[in-house]
């Protein structure tokens, strides 16, 4: 339970969409060691669109870029003073752990867990700017939301009884709502403008492109897709041309918008419902900035193969070809007398209280003795899922300066 405890804020609040970008700071702290491979009493890492950038845990005692632009852009001073703030965080969760156990009665037999994510979310503008459309600052104790902050209303909102306590002393506290605030509207926003275009200066990885056709519902209609895949940072610019007119909504084009694959590479897909029938021109243009990739692909009305018709001719011609061997069968067993024909001496029950030679001498004809043996048969066929700025040193963190009165040892 505890193991899976510590991913719980993981996929909170990360979801990448289309022209959006993100940077999320989480740490996670246990009570004590849990002695397993890769699980440490305290880990902090930060993520750029869900991409790990940095990274430190308490066995290392170093705060270490995950990136290569981070290495290569950020000096040594902001290594060297993340990893003390990093540090005195390590500290502060180990305080505050101690004071969450003791106001809610608990002892040192089970292990419990202490999270924080904090971040901030911007959606790119057609001037290349980074506008803030949300902030995210959180705690979690035990797999459970503990405290978050409201940043519209500038309030704590606490979803446990248990929490309740903190958010009455910190909701008191104007200058660390208005710290909180600023954070994640301000400061957070320019280093995630920052580490963003790093990203793309270092490592763009430009789109494949495929233009392609598939069945609609209507017969008479197809849908052509545009799709670009593979490519690293997410902001593309792709869209759909009729004879040189980029189409819209307006015309039918639906997208998907920009998501993640599983390589921390993105893809995005187009499409719109056209005529089978039309000789338009169509053509599918991608523009990847980050990697200098800008092409146009043209369709080459490729349709998408009619197989409706060609499997029902096989499917018929299968059920002829088997009526001609069961009939060839019936005829070949009906000559070897084993059907009940005429030159079989054996009387054999229709049913009906007669047998079937009775009715063959009847009628003397194979017309009877078809009808006899069709009658008498009883047989059935079978069918086979810290507020980090760029230099963590110099602004406040739970463990110091204004928040440490606040926070450190208060909870």
């Amino acid at each position: 339970m505890y193991f899976f405890a510590v991913f719980v804020l993981l996929g909170t609040g990360l979801t990448a969409n289309c022209a959006m970008h993100s940077l999320t700071y989480i740490y996670t702290a246990f009570s004590k060691p849990v002695e397993l491979p890769g699980i440490h009493e305290f880990t902090a890492m930060g993520l750029l669109d869900n991409k790990m950038i940095d990274y430190f845990d308490s066995d290392n005692q170093n705060k270490v870029p995950k990136q290569d632009f981070m290495k290569t852009q950020m000096p040594a001073e902001y290594w060297e003073k993340g990893t003390q703030s990093r540090q005195s965080k390590q500290q502060w969760f180990k305080v505050n752990i101690n004071i969450l156990m003791t106001r809610m009665r608990q002892n040192d037999t089970d292990v419990h867990i202490l999270q924080w994510m904090h971040g901030c979310k911007g959606e790119m503008q057609p001037d290349g700017k980074l506008q803030y459309r949300h902030g995210t600052d959180m705690y979690s104790y035990d797999g459970t939301d503990f405290l978050s902050f409201d940043d519209v209303h500038s309030t704590w909102v606490a979803p446990t009884v248990a929490s309740e306590t903190t958010k009455r002393k910190w909701d008191k506290v104007q200058v660390l709502k208005e710290y909180t605030k600023g954070y994640l509207e301000t400061e957070c926003m320019e280093w995630l403008s920052k580490f963003v275009e790093f990203g793309k200066q270092n490592d763009a990885i430009p789109p494949k492109v495929h233009v392609f056709s598939k069945k609609a519902k209507s017969e008479k209609n197809i849908i052509l897709s545009c799709m670009a895949t593979g490519f690293y940072p997410k902001d593309i610019l792709l869209q759909i041309k009729r004879n040189g007119r980029v189409l819209t909504k307006e015309d039918g084009v639906c997208s998907t918008g920009t998501r993640p694959n599983g390589d921390e590479t993105y893809q995005r897909t187009d499409r719109v419902e056209i005529l089978r029938t039309d000789v338009s021109t169509y053509t599918c243009e991608v523009n990847h900035a980050a990697s200098g990739m800008h092409v146009e692909k043209e369709w080459d009305h490729t349709l998408p193969s009619g197989s409706g018709p060609i499997i029902g001719a096989v499917v018929a011609a299968v059920v002829v070809l088997l009526l001609l061997v069961v009939l060839a069968v019936l005829l070949i067993l009906y000559k070897k007398g084993k059907l009940g024909g005429s030159n079989s001496s054996d009387s054999t029950s229709d049913g009906s209280g007669e047998t079937l030679q009775t009715v063959a001498t009847k009628g003397n004809n194979d017309i009877e003795a078809s009808k006899a043996l069709m009658k008498g048969s009883d047989e059935s066929v079978d069918s086979a899922g810290s507020k980090d700025s760029g230099v963590p040193g110099d602004t406040p963190s739970p463990q110091s300066s204004a928040t440490s009165s606040l926070q450190g040892g208060k909870y």
